[in-house]
């Protein structure tokens, strides 16, 4: 089994995030990248299926040169190779076709792909996937299994848990659920050694037009003063809720 797992290029949670050229780019500067929390658990999923199946592995991003140390972190957590499509992932359709082009040359069985990245949130990046290569879809998925062509899945939905079932090839858009937190791996020194000896292949993209660009970010408003009101003075809570929350 030909698996593909799609790697965002994100900002670490913990990262200060700020805008320049009057609030249209995000300013990258001090900013520590990471691997889209959302890959990552289906990257380990892949990893189960490698160990235990023997399916063969490959990341994917789509990115400058700057994103290789991500995919570099992937290889050394245990993937096979790695491919990074060579060009800037200007909005989800076009960041889509470039992958879909990638899925179609490969001829891969399953395509792993996050529900969404943590920093535009977009969540229509693994949906479009399926359609362009015209292959099964399973959208916030929290478990798989495989048994050959056959696909026994659980996706959350409104109120509740799903169980369907598929054939490859198949996409799927995971999440937490797919492995629990616990089970995400660290790079030990035996595996970044191992990394630096896997093929990373730098991709020439497809002539694709975004669909859709950034006019202007803003920051949410700041949290307003907090007022600590005693237990024993119910009264003044009382006239604080009604006249200036304003919520009684």
């Amino acid at each position: 089994m030909k698996i593909l797992v799609c790697i965002s290029h994100v900002p670490d949670t913990t990262s200060k995030i700020n805008f320049s050229e009057g609030d249209t780019k995000f300013d990258t500067n001090g900013v520590q990248f990471v691997i889209n929390p959302n890959d990552e658990f289906g990257l380990t999923r892949a990893m189960w299926f490698k160990e235990k199946q023997g399916a063969h592995v490959t990341v994917v991003n789509v990115g400058g040169a700057e994103t290789e140390p991500t995919l570099r972190k992937a290889l050394a957590i245990g993937a096979d190779a790695a491919i990074r499509v060579n060009t800037v992932a200007l909005d989800g359709f076009s960041v889509a076709k470039q992958l879909a082009n990638v899925v179609k040359e490969g001829g891969y069985d399953l395509v792993i792909a996050g529900r969404e990245s943590i920093d535009y949130n977009g969540g229509m990046v693994p949906g479009m996937i399926a359609g362009l290569t015209h292959a099964n879809f399973i959208n916030n998925c929290i478990n798989l299994e495989i048994d050959g062509t056959s696909v026994k899945a659980t996706r959350e939905i409104d109120g509740g848990k799903e169980t369907v079932s598929t054939v490859l090839p198949l996409v799927i858009g995971g999440q937490k659920g797919l492995v629990e937190e616990s089970d995400l791996r660290i790079p030990n020194m035996r595996g970044i050694m191992m990394a630096r000896q896997k093929p990373l292949t730098v991709a020439e993209p497809i002539d694709v037009s975004a669909e859709t660009t950034s006019v202007k970010f803003e920051k949410p408003t700041p949290k307003g003063a907090i007022k600590l009101v005693s237990a024993d003075n119910l009264d003044d809570l009382i006239n604080l809720l009604h006249n200036e929350a304003k919520v009684i």
